[in-house]
């Protein structure tokens, strides 16, 4: 768990926020089924599969699967710089995820993607957590492919 109490808190109040605005029906299916945070980042460990929705510039909604890496309570993706949803999420930041697994968990996430630059403060520590799970060779991290944090407005938790 690389979470910090306060990003931990701060999940706690998303998932509380995005519930109690989500629709009759959403609450209806979740109630009694979610997850607290503290659950969520020790049940979201290493990869996990997303399946990612982008927006084309004609409006029209593209979902690809991605490499999801739950880390300070939000999602980390990556994608080729040529990939059509890098793209995309250059023009329109605005990205919805889905992690599946089976009937017994869902999380869904809406929010903004943002590019986790090699220049940046918090790139150091996504490198070597992605060093660590691909290899150390595995990519030219900073030319070939282009990393995300989906930055959340809006998270649920589906729990069976």
């Amino acid at each position: 768990m690389r979470e910090t109490p306060e990003e931990l808190a701060a999940l706690q109040d998303l998932l509380d926020a995005s519930l109690a605005r989500s629709t009759a029906h959403l609450r209806s299916i979740v109630a009694g089924r979610t997850m607290t945070a503290a659950d969520l980042v020790a049940t979201l460990t290493g990869m996990c599969t997303l399946a990612l929705s982008t927006v084309t510039a004609s409006g029209e909604p593209r979902i690809s699967g991605v490499d999801g890496h739950f880390l300070h309570g939000r999602w980390h993706f990556g994608t080729a710089r040529t990939a059509a949803k890098a793209r995309h999420l250059a023009a329109r930041p605005a990205a919805s995820a889905a992690h599946m697994r089976g009937e017994e968990l869902g999380v869904f996430t809406h929010g903004t993607a943002e590019e986790v630059k090699p220049s940046g403060e918090d790139w150091p520590e996504l490198l070597e957590y992605l060093r660590e799970h691909y290899g150390k060779d595995a990519f030219d991290w900073e030319n070939e492919v282009v990393y995300y944090r989906l930055r959340p407005h809006w998270m649920t938790v589906y729990a069976a």
